[in-house]
């Protein structure tokens, strides 16, 4: 089975599944415990669980046998796994709070964060979820491969996937170039999240439809408007 089919699946349903997995923990958990769309992006995918699904796929194959004991292989190899999405997190979040003035999670209020960006308690639920992947997932990844490759109706769900993820990859970087203008006149890092929020009490104020998906769309005031008006109220 081709290496790039397997990454393009596991990328596709990683990412959905993460979205969904966000949407119910912010709903049940959450401070608001209300439906929010969780990420960066506007559809129903978080880019980041996708690609921690490509890596967990690649780190299986890791050899462990060195190690003694199959209990401590495993152990061992879901560390591993935990630290390098753990990394891989680290390096995302602050290629957006440098590049794009952006903070898309903020782990401030948690025990040994390091820049708010990772903590050890989220690593130790990728812990958990690597755990899950190994004995649940990866067994089946090529099982589905081949249902999927004699489901050409399936391929087209997939590719049509991909042609939205990226047209919403272009709305949103747009969207971002207009929060960093702002975010580099105020000389700050923008919490993205609560950027959302303020942005959907604004709405609310202003007797706007609110938008489950589109979250910064406006219609009486211009999006530059409506960030320069609650970044002022910050300040």
């Amino acid at each position: 089975m081709s290496l790039f089919l397997v990454l393009t699946f596991l990328f596709f349903a990683g990412s959905l599944i993460g979205w969904g997995i966000e949407v119910l923990w912010r709903r049940f958990t959450g401070k608001e415990k209300r439906w929010i769309n969780p990420g960066f992006l506007a559809g129903p995918y978080l880019p980041i669980y996708g690609l921690s699904l490509c890596v967990l796929f690649l780190l299986s194959f890791i050899n462990v046998a060195a190690i003694k004991g199959a209990i401590a292989q495993k152990i061992v190899l879901f560390v591993l796994m935990a630290l390098s999405i753990t990394v891989m997190e680290y390096i995302g979040g602050l290629i957006f709070i440098k590049g794009m003035r952006i903070k898309l999670w903020d782990y401030s209020e948690k025990w040994g964060n390091i820049k708010g960006l990772v903590c050890p308690e989220y690593t130790f639920y990728w812990y958990i979820l690597s755990a899950v992947y190994y004995f649940l997932i990866h067994p089946k990844i090529l099982e589905w491969l081949y249902w999927f490759t004699n489901h050409l109706a399936f391929c087209f769900v997939i590719g049509y996937f991909y042609g939205v993820f990226t047209l919403d990859l272009c709305y949103t970087f747009n969207i971002s170039a207009k929060i960093r203008e702002v975010a580099k006149e105020n000389k700050i890092a923008v919490h993205y999240e609560a950027l959302k929020d303020a942005i959907r009490v604004r709405n609310e104020k202003l007797w706007e439809k609110r938008h489950f998906f589109f979250v910064f769309k406006t219609h009486r005031e211009s999006l530059r408007d409506s960030l320069r008006a609650i970044f002022s109220k910050k300040e």
